[in-house]
């Protein structure tokens, strides 16, 4: 049965909250009862999306903010009901059910005739309530301040259409396992099963519909995996060229990924090349999420050495021999992928950037060495900010005049919905945004 909206309402709220006090959204879902869960999480992504419009709101109603839980409770309201022609329910269904959340819980039921009063009025008042914020960036962009003003200097020409794409629902995209079949096969499959897809790229098709991922023809079998269009690019881009026209090569090739978790991409190097033509290592400093590497491996049928190791302490973990190609995909803002994890931009600090920044040229630094004369090092972030990508890249260039710059997509911008199609930095269709920048150690 359908659980009452009060309670999804209810969950919403204590997910909200947890986010707000710093947990990340995908815990704070995760501790939802696995039946609740989809609809709850469905609800948070949308009040995450439309946050700041809620707050905004709330400001205009309240004189002072109420207590976490109510508060969050009120602005999960308002995040939903604000917008008629986005809302879920009708928005008088959803001040309704919010009041009965409000009073069916003991931590808010002090705060009923409080919630109630604001949401009541905010029905009356909606036009002018709405009209009175929308002056507001914050509320009209549904992002940090300190967020759209370093994206307005980044990217001057495009800051409003990457806000915009953060607040559209990613599409779901896979990546056909081309060990076992093609992606024109694969849509064959998929449109026998009376799932809908479109290609994206070489191996990608990408859904009309999201769906579990246990409708998926062969899906625990290894036919294909979940990864958005702009990640699938990281692969191609650092093994074209590399890898020998035919099996059987004396010696494979020997490839790192640096920061492998989940194991996406390793899982996409090693899909690329005939057995036996590549040795990767998979390094992650998390012993839980290296455990995810391991399984996705197994899913797919693929073998990698998988180390629980520190990137940037290569005496700890290196065997000396040099690396004919490195993955780094760098711990960043994921300011790229807030369609997908639309906490994050509610969790970042501005600070976060300077730091992470840090932390990225010191794995460049640490990483580079290992590479050999000839070979590759391709840096990744999914990040749209300059300071993670191109201004990151320029320094290191720099200091490290023994690297060249190869052609490279750099800073590719999130696309959704009608803007996917026929930009020309997008050969993928609806992705997410990413930065792309591929070094080669020169030969002499």
């Amino acid at each position: 049965m359908q659980p009452p909206l009060w309670r999804q309402l209810q969950l919403t709220a204590v997910a909200l909250a947890s986010i707000r006090a710093g947990t990340s959204g995908s815990v704070a879902f995760e501790a939802v009862e696995p039946v609740l869960r989809p609809g709850v999480q469905a609800l948070g992504f949308q009040v995450l999306r439309w946050l700041g419009r809620a707050e905004a709101l709330r400001r205009h109603l309240a004189k002072r903010t109420p207590p976490p839980l109510p508060d969050a409770l009120l602005c999960t309201a308002l995040a939903l009901a604000w917008d008629a022609e986005r809302a879920p329910y009708e928005p008088f269904t959803l001040v309704d059910q919010a009041v009965e959340a409000a009073k069916r819980n003991p931590a808010t039921r002090a705060q009923a005739s409080f919630i109630n009063a604001c949401l009541r009025r905010f029905l009356r008042e909606r036009d002018e309530l709405v009209g009175a914020t929308d002056s507001e960036p914050v509320a009209q962009w549904n992002h940090p301040r300190w967020w759209i003003e370093r994206l307005k200097r980044d990217h001057p020409r495009e800051w409003q259409r990457v806000l915009g794409a953060d607040n559209a629902q990613a599409p779901m995209t896979l990546r056909v396992n081309v060990q076992k079949s093609t992606a024109a096969s694969y849509l064959v499959e998929l449109e026998a099963a009376g799932l809908g897809a479109t290609r994206v790229g070489p191996s990608g098709l990408q859904l009309t519909r999201a769906r579990p991922v246990q409708q998926l023809p062969g899906f625990a079998d290894g036919a294909c995996s979940v990864q958005d269009a702009a990640a699938q690019m990281a692969a191609p881009l650092l093994l074209e060229g590399l890898l020998p026209a035919k099996p059987g090569a004396a010696v494979p090739l020997r490839v790192l990924d640096a920061c492998a978790a989940p194991g996406g991409k390793t899982a996409h190097l090693l899909e690329m090349a005939t057995p036996g033509a590549i040795d990767v290592t998979a390094l992650e400093v998390d012993a839980a999420r290296s455990r995810r590497i391991d399984e996705t491996l197994a899913r797919l049928g693929l073998s990698a050495k998988v180390l629980v190791a520190d990137a940037g302490r290569p005496a700890q973990w290196w065997d000396g021999t040099p690396f004919d190609a490195i993955l780094l995909d760098a711990p960043c803002t994921a300011s790229g992928i807030v369609r997908r994890h639309p906490d994050v931009r509610w969790l970042r600090r501005e600070s976060d950037t300077a730091q992470l920044a840090a932390q990225q040229a010191a794995l460049l630094a640490a990483l580079w060495p290992l590479v050999r004369r000839g070979g590759r090092l391709l840096y990744c972030t999914c990040s749209v900010f300059r300071e993670e990508g191109s201004q990151q890249i320029d320094a290191f260039l720099v200091h490290n005049t023994d690297a060249r710059l190869l052609p490279s997509p750099g800073h590719l911008l999130p696309q959704s919905g009608s803007n996917a199609r026929g930009v020309p930095d997008n050969p993928s269709g609806d992705h997410d945004g990413f930065f792309y920048a591929l070094l080669e150690k020169r030969p002499h």
